[in-house]
């Protein structure tokens, strides 16, 4: 029988640890971070005065693991942490993040299946499938704001102690590769815009003709983003593995399997799932279990404070251990139990 759902989020956090405690030295680099972006009186510099004080939304992204990643990024280096922090807090207004890239704005590009969420990994990483074969070969901001808002619908879907995701490029039946600068876009993107957040990119079927195209984005890519590659992953019917070794010293006990087959699909990945992209079933249903699940966590944000440096685990235990009344009004505020939550 076919699927055209996407899977919901795993219940097997419990395996994943809460944040460790920081050192010293760490701790005293997110204080001052923190401090930073808690002051009373904090705005965006060199933003329009009316509009240069942080939204609900930016101070729910900037979360306890969100100045880590970044500070992680910066190498525990606070002065620069928050100029980064800033900048991609300018990009996300400008690119259009809570706005602008709504799914009826990349609802477009998506009818065809080039990219799309299902499934998760054995770490609980939501996978995001692409096809290059379905990616248009000229530039498009459209295609560019649908991997973006893919990545985000990524995000909503990651259990307590998960923060990346697994990218999955299928170049069976393909030829061709996007634009050279829609990729190096993507790659800007993600490296200055969302350190810390690619788990791992696998390529499958990768021809040895676009070994050359792969060669040229190669020296755009930091070495963080280098060693989340693989190419040409061993699939069999025991999952998916990176390397062939891998896959032979696997049993029940290793952990050296990256997929198992029941959550990969079956075209081109030899998944037990047989997911077929149907557009008008599977857009509609991947967009509620977001909103929810996004709608969700609001709620036990605004109850443990709605402020900045909140802890992502302690939100996303708190939503998987308990059931929580949601509603949002017309004008898109968040209620709990009809209570508007400030």
């Amino acid at each position: 029988m076919s699927v055209h759902l996407p899977l919901p989020v795993p219940t097997r956090s419990h395996e994943i640890a809460p944040p460790s405690a920081l050192s010293e030295k760490n701790q005293t680099s997110y204080d001052c971070v923190l401090e930073h972006f808690t002051a009373v009186d904090y705005t965006l510099p060199n933003v329009d005065q009316e509009k240069a004080a942080l939204t609900v939304d930016e101070k729910f992204w900037l979360s306890y693991e969100c100045l880590l990643r970044f500070l992680r990024a910066t190498n525990w280096n606070a002065d620069t942490t928050i100029k980064r922090l800033e900048d991609t807090l300018k990009w996300r207004r400008e690119f259009g993040i809570y706005d602008k890239i709504t799914p009826e704005c990349v609802e477009p590009e998506a009818t065809t299946g080039k990219a799309f969420l299902f499934g998760y990994d054995t770490r609980g990483r939501p996978a995001i499938y692409v096809s290059p074969s379905k990616v248009g070969a000229e530039e498009s901001l459209r295609t560019m704001q649908l991997m973006v808002w893919m990545a985000e619908r990524a995000f909503d879907l990651m259990g307590p102690g998960v923060e990346t995701l697994a990218l999955l490029v299928d170049y069976a039946d393909s030829t061709k590769n996007p634009s050279f600068g829609l990729c190096r876009t993507t790659l800007d993107i993600i490296q200055t815009h969302y350190p810390e957040r690619l788990g791992l990119a696998l390529v499958a079927h990768l021809p040895w003709l676009l070994n050359a195209f792969i060669a040229l984005l190669m020296p755009f890519m930091d070495p963080y983003t280098r060693q989340k590659l693989v190419f040409n992953p061993v699939i069999n019917e025991n999952g998916l593995f990176r390397t062939t070794a891998d896959a032979e010293a696997w049993d029940a006990d290793s952990i050296s399997r990256v997929f198992e087959p029941d959550q990969l699909i079956q075209e081109g990945w030899n998944g037990s799932q047989q997911f077929t992209y149907s557009h008008c079933v599977y857009w509609e249903a991947l967009v509620k279990l977001c909103e929810e699940r996004r709608s969700s966590m609001f709620v036990v944000w605004h109850r443990m404070g709605g402020k900045v440096g909140i802890k992502e685990w302690d939100v996303k235990v708190a939503v998987r251990d308990e059931t929580v009344d949601v509603h949002v009004d017309v004008d898109g505020a968040l209620t709990e139990n009809d209570q508007l939550q400030s």
